[in-house]
């Protein structure tokens, strides 16, 4: 992945990160608020419930009020107190409840038995437990149609010596609930029984709720005795849901007898929280484009000069100096490309330096390999002239005799001479690589069959070992010149087994290269010996010129391959030469060769 790619991903990332955040932020924040204030518009409602509790109860107790000094009311409590029979009492209560407009009337003496009873007549005589506060209260009520919960008062009556009370009220039904004046997406309901098992026939609704909706809530609070807070499905609709409270409500006795629920649609909040994720999606994906369209940007403005540097230190690594990166602004980026600029001419000057440093030492090193080398036969040559000039006064016999020694001497040391000449004019000129496919596991058996009669005849036990991978098939490669170089390292090898020892020839495919080793158990080399192995005129033995390893080293580098050395004193040696499948003869070395 490269520095354009890192930086679109990573500003579109940020971006999206943002948006997100953003969105859950609002999200959450919106979700916070809204379901505070639905929270209050419920607990409002409540309020405003409960007032209507009270209003009602207010209406009742001023109702019973206007009963209690009634002229016929006033009446059954003097006669009460006086004895008199009560039978003649039933049926007023049903006609005192049709004048004041309540449902419920019940005419109770101080003792707690029903004198009359409007709601329920047959009820005379009955003993009913008075309550002990004359506010409004919860009370189930008997009738003749069966047991309804109601809304009830009850009032002393201010005559006679026994007192007596009229208690009524009226029915907590729908019309109840119809009168509450309920904002947009409130509802009410009102559980009239406190049994657990919910009977859809005691539920009051402004809004029909299936019965099992509420099965999570009611039971909870008739078991708490507390308020409760849960979520009810209005419908099957997506977002028709309610947040509800329910809070339980106590007759005269402190005992829960109805849950009244008061809820909140959620609609309103969930339909504006998918608006707000909506508009955030779009603004998402608009900022997603916008982050591509910077980071081309960024990545034009930034990334390209970046990618210029990379290509160029590719090319520096490369070995070409010359390369130079042209600043596009006065920033940072613009001082780096000045300042690589000014690097590789520093290490084009530095390099031309230190070649030129190198061809000095080169020379000079020749010069004293040459002069030695030269120094050598030329003492003896002095000595067989000093010779001759001495003995030509001898007799005619001896002098042929001195003169066909001397003759021979200066042939053998002049055909030295020659040698020398020859090897120095071969290592000038190395001819230019003809390159052309070859099987390189041929080349190797050839080299091997080559040599495997002197490794068979010599005097030590050596054992020839080969390692062919059957990958490593066919190359671009100049034969003779390569037979060249396996033929110098094999000779190395044996010259470096004094005692005998193994010499393996190997080859191995490591994807577009082919890998050829050459390695025996000899002595081995020491670091000092290692370093300067390939240096022309270099050479360990007694009899060599120092060119052999020299000119394998410039093999090689025509074919654009490298040549390596691993040893260590009394570990062997082993030669690794890295050949490309395709190689092409340097043109720089094929002009100076031309």
């Amino acid at each position: 992945m490269n520095l354009r790619q890192k930086l679109l991903l990573t500003i579109s990332a940020l971006v999206v990160l943002i948006m997100t955040a953003v969105t859950l932020t609002v999200s959450m924040r919106t979700r916070t608020v809204l379901e505070q204030i639905e929270q209050d518009r419920a607990q409002a409602l409540m309020a405003e419930v409960h007032g209507e509790f009270q209003r009602q109860g207010n209406a009742i107790s001023a109702a019973l009020a206007r009963v209690a000094v009634n002229e016929r009311v006033q009446r059954i409590a003097f006669d009460s107190a006086q004895g008199e029979d009560q039978t003649q009492w039933v049926h007023e209560a049903a006609a005192l409840a049709q004048q004041y407009q309540l449902d419920f009337l019940d005419i109770v003496n101080s003792e707690g038995t029903i004198l009359s009873s409007a709601q329920a007549p047959a009820r005379f005589g009955y003993h009913e437990r008075l309550a002990a506060q004359n506010g409004p209260f919860l009370q189930n009520m008997e009738t003749s149609d069966g047991t309804v919960l109601g809304l009830v008062c009850q009032h002393p009556v201010p005559a006679g010596t026994a007192p007596i009370y009229v208690v009524g009220g009226r029915k907590l039904d729908s019309d109840f609930l119809r009168d509450l004046p309920l904002p947009d997406g409130m509802y009410v309901w009102f559980y009239t029984s406190n049994e657990f098992k919910l009977d859809p026939s005691k539920m009051i609704a402004t809004t029909p709720v299936p019965m099992a909706n509420f099965a999570d809530i009611i039971p909870k609070a008739l078991a708490s005795g507390n308020d409760i807070r849960g979520m009810v499905r209005i419908s099957n609709e997506r977002f028709d849901h309610a947040d509800v409270l329910a809070t339980p409500m106590k007759d005269q006795n402190n005992t829960t007898s109805a849950v009244l629920l008061v809820g909140s649609s959620r609609r309103p909040m969930l339909e504006l929280i998918q608006h707000i994720r909506a508009i955030a999606f779009g603004i998402t994906g608009v900022g997603i484009l916008l982050a591509i369209v910077a980071s081309l940007w960024v990545a034009g403005k930034f990334s390209r000069p970046i990618e210029q540097l990379a290509g160029a230190s590719r090319e520096v690594a490369a070995g070409n100096l010359n390369v130079q990166v042209e600043p596009q602004s006065r920033d940072e980026l613009g001082e780096l490309a000045e300042s690589f600029n000014r690097m590789t001419r520093e290490l084009l000057e530095q390099r031309e330096r230190l070649l030129q440093a190198e061809r000095v030492a080169a020379w000079r090193e020749l010069a004293r390999r040459l002069a030695h080398e030269l120094k050598n036969p030329l003492f003896p040559l002095q000595i067989t002239v000093e010779n001759l000039l001495r003995s030509r006064d001898l007799p005619p016999a001896e002098f042929e005799e001195v003169f066909q020694e001397c003759a021979h001497t200066l042939l053998d040391e002049i055909m030295h001479l020659k040698a020398i000449i020859s090897r120095f004019s071969d290592f000038s000129k190395m001819p230019q690589p003809q390159l052309q496919d070859v099987q390189v596991n041929s080349l190797i058996e050839k080299a091997a069959t080559l040599h495997r009669p002197q490794i068979q005849e010599a005097p030590r036990t050596i054992k020839l070992h080969l390692e062919l991978d059957p990958k490593a098939s066919s190359a671009m490669l100049d034969p003779d010149l390569l037979h060249r170089v396996l033929s110098n390292l094999i000779l190395n090898a044996l010259d470096a087994m004094p005692g005998g020892g193994t010499l393996t020839l190997a080859t191995h495919a490591e994807g577009d290269s082919i890998i050829i080793s050459v390695s025996d158990s000899g002595v081995g080399l020491t670091p000092e010996e290692r370093d300067r192995l390939f240096t022309p005129y270099y050479t360990s033995k007694q009899h060599g010129t120092g060119l052999g390893l020299a000119i394998v080293q410039s093999v090689i580098s025509d074919h654009n391959g490298t040549i390596s050395v691993q040893s260590a004193p009394g570990k062997g040696t082993a030669f690794i030469i890295r050949l490309p499948r395709n190689a092409q003869a340097k043109p720089e070395m094929a002009g100076a060769k031309a």
